[in-house]
Parts: structure tokens; C-alpha cells; sequence
């Protein structure tokens, strides 16, 4: 028996990023897939939606492998339905979500239970990462048959300090995870070390100090011990948030990809900001890691441009504004960032630092590859219709009234963007259009394979 349609969409007229090229092209969607891509497609039937996208380019859903959603126990900050509203403002349609919830989601259970918890509510399509202690491999033995997109381990404390800093712990966690070991790396110790030596100053605590404090040695002494672990036990490892020159130049780009056990990100923060922006934003680019010098900045460009590093994500990880207005030993590390991602490195396309058709890779097809991820993240006939239509010269300025994140704030705030989003579309329904999220859209459990 045939299939019955219940839902079709066309986008016609499309210059359609995907795989290294820009081709102009239509797109049909039936139901949730995308079901044919052609130089030209007339509508099969009335009730056929058609979105003429002249002028635009139509890209993949962005992958984002790295937000603190903050559901369960946070949604002061921001909750699931919020953040991820915010996430298909930005043209994200999918995302990895943290372990550093309340509770904590250090167990297979709780990871089952951030799962359903999203149902129905997630405007995005999610996948969740299991936490690793000091003392939970039998959970992450476990995680194997589990829906978990990977194993996050704190090698630095951050916000729900889960630190992991047993060497015995981590030897067994990276020689026996049956999932990608995913790291956010800092050594605590030359933290400590720091801390200690800025408290003890005369001078008023400024949010200046906090490279110096999270410093570029800590974050290299951390990264370095992951690597080498994973090389002793032949680990498939993914460093997150790299935020310093030195660490971005370790990986390699001898590899495809899909070869490679041992991977890193960067983030928009770490890729825009630089501590000479410290004096206007203060707290509110406070993140872990800290953002570094401007040559950290250009040397992070420099590896990622080189295929050095693999995935560019946000990190979005929000607090308050009253939070983050707090004096600087009290004020809380992170940011929201998952709406303004793909318009930020717009910005970097039109001065001709990168192309649209690299966003792409490393927003869109990278996440898909490293995580496994079936059926998302490229425009590809049978895969599952996550797509963004972007103007690409629309300029439009960040403020409060147009800022979706639960928190009301944004670092971008004041920024003037070139490119705007004016349609995400999530698992074949229109989940944003020209500034509105559709209430009725809601994303899907992401599905990997091992």
C-alpha cells in the first residue's frame, strides 16, 4: 500500500550549499525527507507549500554538538523549549545537549529520562551525553545500548563541577568506553594555583583576570594528557571548545574525518572575542576556557581552516543577566550563543576569511560524521528534510527584542549582522519563518550509529 502523503513542500530557485559546492536548485519535501533534488520541480499536486528562495542559500541544518540547555534543574537560566526555540531562530536543527543538569545525567537512566523530557517539547531534533565521575564506569560500560550520543568528561571543573581528575578513573574510561570520549580539558591544578595567586592581590578582581586564571597552560597541560591517553589506549576522542594556539595545532589533517580518533572544536566565542574585549563585556564573555589573545584568536582560525579542527559549535550555555552581573569572583562562566552562530561567521564569509560552503562542512556535515548521526546533516535525497534558508545581505542588529533566549541577553547585543535567517525547517516542517517559531514543529530523538 502507498505511502500517504500528508505533507509536501517545495523550495524552488535555491542556491543549495552541500558537499564543497553552491548549485542552484529545487528541493521537494514529502512528509519528513526530502524526497527530490532537481534543476527544476514543478508542484505534484494543490496542496503543495512552495517557498520561492531567490536569492537565498538553502543549507543543512546546523549541527550544534555542544549547548547546556539547562533542563532539569536550571530553567531559571533557560529550558529545553526556550533554548531550542532560539536554536531554530539560528538555523539549528539539531543538537547535543550536556551532562551538567540537576540532577546530573551521570547515569543511563537519567540520560533515557533528558530523552523524554524533550519529547514534544524540543523545537529541534536532540541527542544527550552521558557524564563520567571518578567513579561511574559501570554506568558508562552500560551506555553502549544506550541512546547517548557520547561521554562527556570534565578534565576542568565548569558550572555542576563534575570534575574527573582520578588518572586511574580516566585510564579506565578511555580504555574501556564503548562510546567517543568527549572532553572539555583543563587542569586543575595550575586553576587552583592561579586562583590562589589573583585572590591574594590588592588590586579590585576584574574579568581581565580570567585568561590568566584559566590560563592558556592549564588548558594545554589538559589537552595534552587526553591525547596521550587516547593514543595509549587508541581512544576515539573529541576535545571540545579549543581556546588556545598552541593545543589547535596538535591535531592533525593527514585524515579524513570519518579516519580520525582524535578531533577538537571550536567555538564562536572563542573565534570572535579576544581579552582585549574584556574591557567593554566583562563577565558577559566570561566562559570556560577562558577567551585568550588575539593570536590564541588567529591561531584557532589558522587550524580550522587547515582541517586541524573538525566542528564549529556555540557552547551556548546561559545564566541570567543578573547572574552574570555579579562581581567577578561570584559571576557564573558561559553565554547564550546558539541563535547568533551561523549570522557570527556570516560575518567572517563576507570578508573572505572563510567560505559559506566550510561553514557548512564544519557546522552541518562534520557534526553528522564525528557523531555518527544517521540521516542528518547533508541535503541528500531520503535524508530527513533539517534545512535553513539564509539571505545572505539582509543586515538586521541584535537586541532585545529580538533575542529568543530565556535569558534576555546576548554578547552580540548591538551587533549588526549582514545575513539573516528567514526559514528553518525541521524534519520536513517549517519550525521558523521571517521571525516566528511554529508552535507546532518539534523536533526528534537523533539516532546514531556505532
Amino acid at each position: 500500500m502507498q505511502k500517504e502523503i500528508k505533507t509536501q513542500l517545495l523550495i524552488k530557485n535555491a542556491k543549495v550549499v552541500n558537499e564543497g559546492s553552491v548549485s542552484e536548485f529545487d528541493v521537494l519535501i514529502t512528509n519528513d525527507r526530502i524526497e527530490r533534488i532537481d534543476s527544476s520541480i514543478s508542484a505534484p499536486n494543490g496542496n503543495c507549500k512552495i517557498i520561492d528562495a531567490n536569492g537565498k542559500y538553502l543549507l543543512p541544518g546546523i549541527i550544534d554538538d555542544q549547548v547546556h540547555f539547562r533542563e532539569p534543574g536550571l530553567t531559571h537560566k533557560g529550558d529545553i523549549a526556550s533554548e531550542s526555540a532560539a536554536a531554530v531562530a539560528g538555523g539549528v536543527t539539531s543538537y547535543i545537549e550536556q551532562p551538567n543538569t540537576i540532577p546530573q545525567a551521570t547515569t543511563v537512566e537519567k540520560v533515557v529520562e533528558k530523552y523524554q523530557l524533550a519529547s514534544g517539547k524540543s523545537f529541534a531534533n536532540y541527542g544527550f551525553n552521558l557524564g563520567a565521575t571518578n567513579d561511574n564506569i559501570d554506568e558508562i560500560l552500560k551506555a553502549a545500548d544506550s541512546p547517548a550520543a557520547g561521554v562527556k568528561v570534565f578534565m576542568g571543573s565548569s558550572t555542576g563541577n563534575m570534575l574527573v581528575d582520578d588518572r586511574k578513573a580516566l585510564e579506565k574510561l578511555f580504555s574501556e568506553s564503548p562510546l567517543l570520549v568527549i572532553t572539555h580539558c583543563e587542569d586543575e591544578s595550575v586553576i587552583r594555583a592561579n586562583t590562589e595567586k589573583h585572590k591574594a592581590l590588592k588590586e579590585d578582581p576584574q574579568a581581565g583576570w580570567h585568561p590568566k586564571i584559566r590560563s592558556a597552560e592549564a588548558c594545554i597541560n589538559s589537552s595534552s594528557l587526553a591525547m596521550e591517553l587516547a593514543k595509549t589506549f587508541n581512544t576515539r576522542l573529541h576535545i571540545y571548545h579549543i581556546s588556545t594556539a598552541k593545543e589547535a595545532l596538535k591535531f592533525s589533517n593527514k585524515l579524513p574525518l570519518a579516519e580520525k580518533r582524535i578531533t577538537a572544536e571550536a567555538c564562536i566565542h572563542h573565534l570572535w572575542f579576544s581579552d582585549e574585549d574584556y574591557a567593554e563585556k566583562g563577565n558577559f564573555i566570561k566562559w570556560n576556557p577562558a577567551v585568550k589573545t588575539a593570536a590564541d584568536r588567529d591561531g584557532i582560525w589558522k587550524a580550522l581552516l587547515a582541517d586541524r579542527i573538525d566542528i564549529i559549535a556555540t557552547d551556548h550555555a546561559p545564566h541570567t543577566f543578573e547572574e552574570k552581573s555579579k562581581p567577578f569572583w561570584d559571576a557564573p562562566s558561559g553565554g547564550p550563543l546558539v541563535q547568533h552562530a551561523l549570522p557570527a561567521m556570516m560575518e567572517y564569509f563576507h570578508k573572505g576569511i572563510i567560505s559559506i560552503e566550510r561553514i557548512v562542512e564544519k557546522m552541518c556535515h562534520n557534526p553528522a560524521i564525528l557523531f555518527r548521526i544517521e540521516n542528518r546533516g547533508f541535503i541528500r535525497e531520503g535524508y530527513y528534510a533539517d534545512l535553513l534558508l539564509m539571505h545572505p545581505s539582509t543586515p538586521w542588529t541584535v537586541n532585545k527584542e529580538n533575542i529568543l533566549y530565556k535569558c534576555g541577553w546576548s554578547p552580540f547585543e548591538g551587533t549588526l549582522f549582514k545575513a539573516k535567517i528567514t526559514h528553518t525547517i525541521v524534519n520536513g516542517k517549517i519550525a521558523f519563518e521571517n521571525g516566528k517559531v511554529n508552535p507546532q514543529a518539534h523536533g526528534l530523538a537523533l539516532d546514531f550509529y556505532r
